[in-house]
């Protein structure tokens, strides 16, 4: 069976979702995997999706030009075989919070700290909260961590840029159950 990406962005409003997913079970599609999300005022989405029949771009004729009519944008990647496969990554999750004021560099320096040491980011979510007199730049992430590596190394490695970007950090793992 072939599996697609299909990524839909734009301005939020109620029933998107709604709408591609009634496409999609019209079309007799199958849905894998899924992430959505407001991103300022934007929604975007992208879907790892199968479909008995289809082969190609083309098989899908105009089956999203509503939605493209209704000011979203519509993208959709043919995936090679085993692209819609969920990665095997061994390790325990770890769950990363940082908190303070808006500042250039939050994402990076984190990313850049797990990114040599082999840490992989399984997902990574930004917001702005608070008010408009105090804002409060949030970043959650969720990691996998290599063999020997600890929330307490994390957490070390971690402790100087509490102080440089003066906001909090937390490091916590995720127990996993089995289903």
């Amino acid at each position: 069976m072939q599996h697609f990406a299909l990524t839909i962005i734009g301005r939020d409003r109620p029933g998107i979702v709604s709408q591609v997913t009634g496409i999609l079970f019209d079309l007799g599609c199958n849905i894998a995997d899924s992430s959505c999300s407001i991103l300022g005022g934007q929604f975007s989405m992208i879907l790892i999706l199968a479909h008995p029949d289809y082969v190609d771009r083309e098989s899908f004729g105009d089956a999203f030009l509503p939605l493209e009519e209704s000011g979203l944008s519509v993208f959709l990647r043919v995936l090679k075989p085993g692209g819609e496969i969920r990665p095997d990554i061994e390790g325990d999750l770890c769950m990363i919070s940082v908190y303070g004021s808006d500042k250039p560099g939050i994402v990076y320096r984190v990313a850049k700290i797990l990114g040599e040491k082999q840490v992989n980011i399984t997902d990574l979510n930004t917001k702005l909260v608070g008010s408009e007199e105090r804002p409060v730049y949030v970043l959650i992430l969720e990691a996998v961590l290599p063999e020997n590596i600890t929330e307490e190394d994390v957490d070390t490695w971690m402790s100087p840029l509490r102080s440089e970007l003066q906001v909090d950090i937390s490091v916590r793992t995720i127990p996993t159950a089995e289903l």
